[in-house]
Formats: C-alpha cells, sequence, structure tokens
C-alpha cells in the first residue's frame, strides 16, 4: 500500500505490532486502519464532516 504514512513513537510502534500478531492481522497496517474504522464509525454525521474537513487540509484526503 502506497500513501501518506504516519509518525508514531517507536515503543507504540512496538506494542502495536505485537497486538496485531496476537489478533491474526496481516500487518500492523491492517491493525491500525481497523480500528480507525472502528473509531470512526462512532461519529456523528457533523463531527465526521469535521474530520473530513481536518483530514483534507491536512492534505490526507
Amino acid at each position: 500500500m502506497f500513501g501518506p504514512k504516519i509518525r508514531i513513537e517507536a515503543s507504540l510502534l512496538q506494542k502495536a505490532e505485537k497486538r496485531a500478531q496476537e489478533l491474526g492481522y496481516g500487518s500492523v497496517d491492517e491493525y491500525l486502519s481497523h480500528l480507525i474504522e472502528q473509531d470512526l464509525q462512532k461519529l456523528t454525521p457533523a463531527e465526521d464532516e469535521a474530520v473530513q474537513e481536518r483530514l483534507r487540509g491536512l492534505g490526507y484526503l
């Protein structure tokens, strides 16, 4: 997968890699994407629009 990259603290990345493996994800990218998707599903429409606008402003969308 090619696209935007994020910076994450090394110790947090190690924990995420371990957890992704424990849960059977193919990669830490898959695991983190799934967590983000789950969190975004909890947003109200107004909150979702605010997040979308922020991501556009940061160049991710």
